[in-house]
């Protein structure tokens, strides 16, 4: 896969989403190209500052590149943060939700590959790419709506735990609270309110 194949794919199932639906995406790159690219060391001093002047950023044309450089990344968030797929859903009245990075086990799609992939494993006899290819697609047809609510479900079921964990490390970290002060330099207060 890839970023043009995948936006090619996005493109044709955007129109056919309700408005205001929420897509869940990882983080993987093919979902992830940038709108724009952010200037890097490699790019010349003009271009840099042709860049710079396109989004009305101060500068002085007498800067060396590296200064130059440490002033794009100061402005990186409003300018480079925005990826391709995410504004062609906001063209239809979509959102996409990334989940953070590295957790794989909050994307049900994860919990339909395995299913299908299940089912292969339990049916190739030949070993041959023809067939595994019949039968991942007949694994395919087996993930019912039913089941894709039944993976949606456990992910949710996943984040609530998340979330527990979270408050349960807040709480506990908030009543374990160490006062160093000038006074008592040597001393460690615990507040167990």
């Amino acid at each position: 896969m890839n970023a043009d194949s995948f936006e090619k794919w996005f493109r044709g199932v955007l129109p056919k989403l309700k408005p205001n639906s929420v897509v869940v995406m990882d983080n993987a790159p093919y979902h992830s190209r940038k709108l724009e690219s952010l200037p890097i060391m490699s790019w010349t001093k003009p271009r840099i500052l042709e860049w710079l002047t396109s989004k009305n950023i101060s500068f002085e044309a007498t800067m060396v590149k590296a200064t130059l450089i440490d002033i794009v990344r100061q402005h990186k968030q409003e300018h480079c943060d925005k990826y391709v797929v995410d504004e062609m859903a906001a063209q239809h009245g979509i959102i996409v939700l990334r989940l953070p990075p590295y957790h794989c086990e909050l994307n049900p799609i994860e919990l339909v590959w395995a299913q299908a992939k299940g089912y292969v494993a339990r049916n190739n006899k030949t070993f041959k790419m023809t067939e595994v290819k019949k039968l991942f697609e007949e694994g395919l047809q087996h993930i019912t709506p039913e089941k894709w609510n039944s993976c949606v479900s456990h992910i949710i079921k996943k984040e609530d735990k998340m979330y527990g964990l979270d408050h349960m490390i807040d709480n506990v970290t908030d009543r374990f609270l160490i006062n160093v002060t000038e006074s008592d330099s040597d001393d460690f207060l615990y507040d167990n309110e």
